[in-house]
């Protein structure tokens, strides 16, 4: 293989973007004079690595504006004035880890050392600072010119590329390909120079619920019988205890109180799996939750406490219970009370029919109970300000004491009678959750411009049946090429747009079922990759399988805002999300009808 020089890498690299992108070819700078790079190499106290010298002899830099062209993430190429300030910038930001380093022989410097005398930063990355971009080794030897990272403050490390000579001709071969660059593609637009993420995704990417569909649920073992004591010489026994035998936490999950609702219905509300429907203990909730069984999907147990209320605990997962959509339909046509609990704190809230009553809802202190206080409830201080403490009294999560009163509270002001404590091991009705989709703003501020393209005028030289058109036929692409048009709901919403009919999008409907399940694959997805960064066990999914669940998720979601919000704002959303790199030229398309 045939490497190009310098020379001829800024020879195709100016043919294209003059060809092409004429407004970024205006942003090349003059070359750099030969002295300036002498006084640069004096000042920093090394040479300039020659491919280096020979690009900055061509462009001394880039100049710093609107098109300006840039390496995609890596930000524009440095003039030598850059050069010097970004390299004594991070040399200065270095000094403290140098004295650390003193021992490194060369080859453990290039690995761990924060930022060795030697190197060059010779691009301004993507915020055109010195907070991050490419770096070049000058220090003679093997490594002389090889091409590292650098990223806000974080260890460098380094590329596959031996010099900028190979950074440029790979540059150029994107440019004029229009192959991705650093899993970039460049693209020209309206004379500038702009950068498209590669957005190719697992065509069929392995289900984290259909995984979850085939693992048994875990189920509780049952205790071992007590050994009976070893008869001593005279025939006594002796029960040797080794150790502290902590007391169990007090019971305190997030909990809500709906009147007038049934256990069954209530879990209904809450978008239970019915598959996942039975009875289970507390233990036995939070096992299976914590399993592979569960997915990541919530678990809550449901029951009945006092005269027409039903109420249901979170025992795992993400919190449901303070979310505004997930309140807004257990208080469906009734009244819910909710407790949550933040560290020593309990907040009392209460919802009717959707509508919160700010006038009932109240926080209350739960201190620790070891904290001492006097008879006044004052907390009795010691010599040194600090509050006195009780010894073997646990402080976690709260007071108790409080929390029953609170309880007690509940029981004299809404008839309800809970014990948090004479359910854990009661077997009620609980099931996992297809959590709700959140809440779409009601209002948000309009978006102008979309991946520079121009989305506040294309909206008001538009007809709108022409623009309602066009993002039809986005969000058709968007649901192909993401595919999310692979599931049948998807699919008979994007026709029947298409044809112009109606949508509709009904709670616990079977479009409505297919994007949280879409959410909820994405979801566990990340919660797989997670747990096998934290353990040992590969994940039984890749990074490319949740991108793939990930962008599904957000195409349904696209859909979604089509459907509800205003067209201009679905737009927005639309466009943002396409995965295409040549999606502008199939809007002009669309919108040309």
């Amino acid at each position: 293989m045939i490497t190009l020089t310098v020379v001829q890498s800024w020879t195709r690299i100016e043919t294209w973007l003059a060809r092409h992108a004429p407004v970024s070819h205006g942003l090349l700078r003059p070359p750099a004079r030969p002295e300036d790079i002498a006084a640069a190499e004096l000042r920093l106290g090394l040479e300039f690595p020659p491919d280096l010298r020979e690009s900055l002899l061509r462009h001394d830099g880039m100049l710093l504006q609107d098109g300006t062209p840039t390496l995609g993430y890596y930000g524009p190429l440095s003039g030598v004035e850059d050069i010097v300030a970004g390299t004594e910038f991070l040399r200065n930001v270095g000094e403290d880890a140098s004295a650390y380093e003193t021992d490194l022989d060369e080859e453990e410097r290039d690995q761990y050392a924060y930022w060795p005398h030697e190197r060059l930063l010779i691009t301004l990355g993507i915020g055109w600072q010195f907070s991050d971009g490419l770096f070049a080794v000058t220090r003679p030897g093997p490594h002389h010119g090889r091409i590292g990272r650098y990223f806000d403050e974080d260890s460098p490390s380094f590329t596959e590329w031996p010099g900028l000579q190979h950074v440029l001709a790979d540059f150029a071969t994107a440019l004029e390909n229009g192959t991705p660059f650093n899993g970039r593609v460049p693209l020209a637009f309206e004379g500038r120079l702009i950068w498209e993420n590669d957005g190719a995704v697992v065509p069929d990417p392995l289900s984290p619920l259909g995984l979850a569909a085939g693992t048994a649920e875990p189920l509780l073992t049952p205790p071992a019988a007590p050994v009976p004591p070893a008869p001593g010489a005279d025939g006594s026994s002796l029960t040797l205890f080794f150790g502290a035998s902590d007391d169990p936490l007090p019971v305190q999950p997030d909990v809500v109180f709906v009147a007038g609702v049934s256990p069954e219905e209530l879990l209904d509300r809450l978008g239970a799996v019915p598959a996942t429907t039975g009875p289970r203990g507390r233990e036995q909730a939070r096992l299976s939750a914590a399993s592979p069984w569960a997915a990541c999907r919530p678990m809550v147990r449901v029951g009945r406490c006092g005269d027409g209320w039903s109420y249901a605990t979170q025992e795992d997962g993400d919190p449901q219970f303070g979310r505004p959509e997930v309140l807004r339909r257990l208080s469906r046509g009734t009244r819910v009370v909710r407790l949550t609990k933040q560290a020593c704190e309990v907040f009392l809230t209460v919802v009717e029919d959707g509508e919160e009553r700010p006038g009932a809802a109240r926080r209350v202190e739960s201190p620790r109970e070891d904290y001492v206080t006097g008879p006044d409830g004052q907390p009795l201080l010691g010599s040194d300000g600090q509050q006195w403490q009780r010894i073997g009294v646990d402080p976690w999560p709260g007071s108790t004491a409080a929390y029953a009163r609170l309880l007690a509270g509940l029981g004299a002001e809404y008839g309800i009678v809970w014990d948090p404590e004479a359910d854990g091991d009661e077997p009620l009705a609980s099931a996992l959750l297809l959590p709700v989709l959140d809440d779409l703003p009601p209002e948000r501020h309009r978006v102008s411009s979309v991946r520079e393209v121009d989305l506040a005028g294309l909206v008001d030289r538009t007809p709108p049946e022409r623009l309602r058109s066009a993002m039809a036929a986005q969000l058709a692409r968007l649901a192909s090429e993401t595919g999310a048009d692979a599931h049948p709901e998807i699919a008979r919403a994007l026709e029947r747009i298409r044809r112009n009919e109606p949508v509709d999008l009904p709670a616990d409907g079977a479009l409505d079922l297919r994007m949280r399940t879409l959410a909820a694959e994405t979801r566990a997805a990340r919660g797989l990759l997670e747990a096998a960064r934290r353990g040992s066990d590969p994940a039984p999914v890749t990074r490319a399988d949740l991108a793939a669940w990930a962008v599904r998720n957000s195409a349904a979601g696209a859909l979604r805002e089509f459907l509800l919000l205003p067209l201009p704002d679905a737009a927005a959303t639309i466009l943002s999300r396409r995965l295409s790199v040549r999606w502008r030229d199939d809007l002009a398309e669309d919108l040309a009808g």
